[in-house]
């Protein structure tokens, strides 16, 4: 295939993608679609027990290995953008950018397949499942499949930056994540004696209130961080106090010492309020990935290449968003960058837009990335 070729297959790819989304370890559909992709080039793909995604393998089949990762699933968002290839599914959408990633990858791929024989090593291609459950990295390292892999590579759109556009962070690039649930207890009472019981709803608002001070009052303000509360259900009437309040949300960091503290004060915070009012509190935690932190030599062989592929390179704001890419990185080195695909509304908006006019230079990114990898680690 011609680069011209190949660059047509993935904006057609990038459009059917971006109207057939599939949530979380739905991904079937969209598995088929890559598979017979890859298999229509002539692309091995591994056999492994992965019910959605896949890794495909280019190269030699040797030593070294770098890896090129996309994740696969969309959002259950309503999309509002109105394009002609507008999500076929209600209430699904891929509105995180994903679709643009499974295009670059498909085309980063045909393209080295064409130049397979001049390859030094071998290139996977890593098909992620679920990166918004979060954990899909999770069901692709327990196959054991990226096992002896040196360095893995990643892209997330950014309509914050115009197509061109690349950015990177030294230090933190994503946060850290982190869900916390608490329910206050209390006694529940007629409203209009609550002297008769002991109000959680009031449990409830003293704790947002004063979680905040958290942040403010422990962590240095040089280092990022969050905690917002989300969530809050509690009471089933106008005039009865319930006897307990339930509340969710989320902490983001990007220092692993702040994330243990943060961690220690929200439940200190809960059971002290909840104390002070004659209730108690539990709380309950569902860890997600670590902060996403790029090894220093790959950081700066992606400024490179970037530069090198015409990108004007940026030292990118550090998102409080997370990535379960960063899970990657607990075993491998590895480079994590943001790419710009256009002004639209941040992502997660059911108006998120690609422009995909982007897709050419990340795929050639991705492309000499991997190439340039091979060769240094020889």
């Amino acid at each position: 295939m011609t680069e011209q070729e190949i660059m047509d297959t993935a904006r057609r790819e990038f459009e059917w993608l971006h109207a057939h989304p599939e949530l979380s370890y739905e991904e079937f559909e969209t598995t088929a679609r890559l598979r017979a992709v890859f298999e229509r080039a002539g692309i091995r793909i591994l056999d492994l027990p992965l019910a959605t995604g896949l890794i495909a393998m280019i190269g030699t089949g040797e030593a070294p290995v770098i890896a090129l990762r996309t994740d696969i699933d969309a959002l259950p968002v309503h999309e509002e953008t109105g394009l002609p290839y507008a999500s076929q599914y209600d209430g699904k959408m891929h509105a995180c950018g994903h679709d643009f990633h499974m295009a670059s990858i498909l085309a980063a791929a045909l393209m080295l397949k064409e130049r397979e024989t001049r390859l030094r090593g071998t290139v996977y291609i890593v098909c992620q499942p679920a990166e918004e459950a979060p954990g899909g990295a999770r069901t692709i390292l327990d196959t054991g499949a990226l096992e002896g892999v040196t360095a893995i590579f990643g892209i997330h759109a950014r309509p914050i930056y115009p197509v061109g556009t690349f950015g990177l962070c030294t230090g933190g690039m994503m946060a850290s994540v982190d869900k916390f649930e608490i329910t206050f207890y209390g006694t529940g009472t007629h409203a209009a004696q609550p002297d008769r019981g002991c109000d959680p709803i009031v449990m409830t608002a003293q704790f947002v209130t004063a979680v905040q001070s958290i942040v403010a009052r422990n962590i240095s303000p040089l280092r990022p961080g969050v905690v917002s509360v989300t969530h809050i259900d509690a009471g089933t009437t106008w005039n009865v106090l319930p006897g307990r309040a339930w509340m969710e949300g989320t902490i983001r960091l990007f220092d692993a010492n702040d994330r243990a503290l943060v961690k220690a004060r929200v439940e200190a915070l809960a059971e002290g309020i909840a104390t002070g009012f004659d209730g108690h509190a539990e709380v309950a935690w569902t860890t997600g990935p670590p902060a996403v932190v790029n090894t220093e030599r790959w950081n700066d062989l992606a400024r490179k290449t970037a530069v090198q592929e015409g990108f004007a390179v940026v030292d990118a704001v550090p998102w409080m968003a997370g990535e379960d890419f960063a899970y990657y990185q607990e075993l491998m080195e590895s480079c994590f960058a943001f790419i710009g695909t256009g002004p639209a509304p941040e992502n997660h908006h059911p108006k998120f837009t690609v422009d995909p006019a982007a897709i050419p230079m990340a795929a050639r990114y991705l492309v000499r990335m991997a190439e340039e990898a091979l060769r240094q680690i020889q």
